[in-house]
């Protein structure tokens, strides 16, 4: 196929799809509309017809992301749905290499992202919070998911090892040294579902 034809051929999912899959390959720093234009075989112009600029791009690449968490079988219990929700919006953030950061960095106003907030705070208000409560606590459910999956996917590419047990002391940091057992790399899916519980518990 020559470069017009994919050109003609050329749709705005199909210049995500090639950005999702450049973003697995070689990660968030490596990503740009120059480079998935030159997966794609095209110019730089043709993929910025189709998304305008690279933060556009980004931003259909987060709403993309969070159109892969999956709305069957969800608890009928409103709090257990709501942690459902949130356990399946980790899911698809660790499903692409620096998923958590791609997204941190965007404010996707679009069709799938709507839809997960949409049902997260309606699982929210029929767990009987009011509005505000159940506005901020889709923030504090997202945020908190947004940092730690971050935070997680950083340490696979970037692992701390023992740093902290190499600087802190008992001396100089006695809380933290009390409790350096648990503060260490890992154990991010018990460290995940105690936030998540701590956030839904609140009223």
């Amino acid at each position: 196929m020559t470069k017009g034809q994919m050109s003609d051929r050329l749709e705005p999912g199909t210049v995500i799809r090639a950005a999702l899959e450049l973003l697995d390959e070689k990660g968030l720093d490596a990503l740009s509309t120059r480079a998935v234009a030159d997966r794609l075989g095209v110019r730089m112009n043709t993929v910025l017809w189709h998304v305008k600029t690279k933060a556009r791009m980004l931003e259909l690449m987060a709403d993309a992301i969070v159109g892969e968490i999956p709305f069957d079988d969800l608890p009928t219990s409103p709090d257990l749905r709501a942690g459902e929700l949130a356990r399946r919006y980790r899911r698809a953030l660790l499903a692409h290499r620096d998923g958590a950061a791609l997204v941190v960095g965007t404010y996707a106003a679009e069709p799938h992202t709507l839809r997960f907030a949409e049902t997260l705070v309606a699982a929210l208000l029929d767990g009987g919070r009011s509005e505000r409560e159940a506005a901020w606590g889709t923030w504090m459910i997202s945020y908190f998911t947004l940092g730690l999956t971050q935070e997680q996917q950083a340490a696979e590419h970037r692992p701390v090892g023992d740093r902290l047990v190499n600087v802190v002391s008992k001396a100089a940091h006695p809380a933290l040294h009390r409790v350096l057992d648990h503060l260490a790399p890992g154990s991010f899916d018990e460290r995940f579902e105690f936030g998540l519980a701590a956030i839904l518990a609140q009223r």
